[in-house]
């Protein structure tokens, strides 16, 4: 199977790379990624001879033709990721995850290539803290910021071109990740690396939003399993029951740094930040048999720490840079 991945420098695209060399060796990978801020080609080092890599804009329509046409599979990851960046600037948010997301699809249409379109729990909104639902496959779209919006388009674009023009395409929406090379600018590796450097943690508010957290590794199992026995045209929900305050995730970094629980400081809460996310992945364990290895959270949590710790090297380049974008955008410290 020859696999195209976009995205596949960024965070979780990397570690798909990663973990279908070690367990698809027999996959030839090829990735696409404009090699952004928020991606980092170093992540792809340890497999770097094993692949083929291209840096580009998946809105470009004239390389994404090529590299669409000389692959089976594309796994698309790709886009603008960060809330807080989207309410500073929505424009990239619209042009990768909108314009880029068409220009794939028109190309597998081309061509006649699967598509599986990697997406987030985002796009539903938020619940209530003392709400028992959880979100599923039906759940109504209800995005509530300019990233969100825009994933939310994105997927709507997936299931209206497998409607009208008959694309092979799957979907997942995927709870909030974590793991190995994850940019600081996210709230997991920025407060472990604030901890490593002795700065106190930051929290938004009172902390006590929600988060529904799945290891990097269990979300790019998930993602094989639907490539290999989902049904074309669904949608599967990737979550490991993972749900806790955005307080808890903090003490329980602090923990795993060694340091006391209380080590941290509230920061004001960004403007719309969504109260609770919780997926069930009931479909996706039913049909397709799948369960995660990180059933855990503390036990991925401390080995996410461990690599941090371990690969300085990696991360500190863009530690400064991340903080200055912060203080220079006004955004909580």
């Amino acid at each position: 199977m020859r696999i195209l991945v976009t995205g596949g420098a960024g965070f979780i695209g990397a570690n798909f790379v990663h973990w279908t060399r070690r367990h698809r060796p027999d996959v030839e990978i090829t990735v696409l990624d404009a090699l952004t801020y928020a991606s980092d080609g170093t992540a792809l080092d340890p497999v770097r001879g094993d692949i083929t890599f291209e840096q580009g804009d998946i809105a470009d329509a004239a390389l994404v033709d090529r590299l669409v046409a000389a692959s089976d599979l594309v796994v698309h990851f790709a886009a603008e990721s960060h809330n807080d960046n989207s309410l500073v600037d929505p424009h990239p948010f619209l042009q990768t995850n909108v314009i880029g997301t068409y220009t794939i699809l028109e190309a597998v249409r081309r061509h006649d290539v699967r598509l599986h379109h990697i997406s987030t729990d985002e796009v539903y909104g938020d619940l209530e803290l003392d709400d028992p639902a959880r979100f599923t496959e039906d759940t109504p779209y209800n995005p509530s910021s300019p990233y969100s919006s825009t994933k939310a388009a994105s997927d709507l674009l997936v299931r209206a071109w497998v409607r009208s023009f008959g694309v092979k395409a799957t979907l997942t929406n995927c709870s909030n990740n974590y793991g190995p090379y994850q940019h600081v600018e996210k709230f997991i590796p920025r407060q472990i690396t604030n901890g490593i450097d002795g700065v106190p943690a930051k929290l938004y508010g009172e902390g006590l939003n929600v988060r529904d957290w799945i290891h990097v590794d269990d979300h790019n199992s998930a993602v094989w399993a639907v490539i290999d026995k989902g049904r074309l045209g669904e949608t599967y929900l990737i979550g490991a029951d993972g749900e806790k305050s955005n307080k808890e995730v903090v003490t329980a970094i602090l923990r795993a740094l060694g340091q006391p629980e209380d080590a941290y400081e509230h920061v004001t809460d960004r403007p719309g930040h969504d109260m609770r996310y919780a997926i069930d992945s009931t479909k996706l364990r039913t049909e397709l048999g799948w369960a995660p290895s990180y059933a855990d959270f503390d036990e991925g949590l401390r080995a996410t720490v461990q690599w941090y710790r371990e690969n300085e090297a990696w991360w500190r380049p863009m530690k400064d840079a991340t903080e200055a974008r912060y203080a220079a955008a006004s955004l909580p410290a």
